[in-house]
């Protein structure tokens, strides 16, 4: 099983490519932004677990290991 490599911010929908540094998550693969990760003190909102950086999908696997393409920003 690998991970879902989600597209964008939780928190502000700001895009993160897979094959992208700058991305953080935590165990549940809540997704957010580095802005975002420090402004949360590096602290997951929905289940409280540490951020921490996702590891980079090169663009070569996407065929064959798609990254996710479902969004998970929701506008308030």
């Amino acid at each position: 099983m690998s991970l879902e490599i989600r597209p964008d911010c939780e928190r502000c929908g700001a895009d993160l490519p897979a094959e992208a540094p700058g991305a953080f998550i935590c165990s549940f693969e809540c997704t957010f932004c580095a802005p975002c990760a420090e402004a949360l003190d590096d602290r997951c909102p929905n289940c409280g677990g540490e951020l921490c950086d996702r590891p980079t999908r090169a663009a070569k696997y996407h065929a064959k290991h798609p990254p996710s393409t479902e969004r998970r920003y929701k506008a308030a």
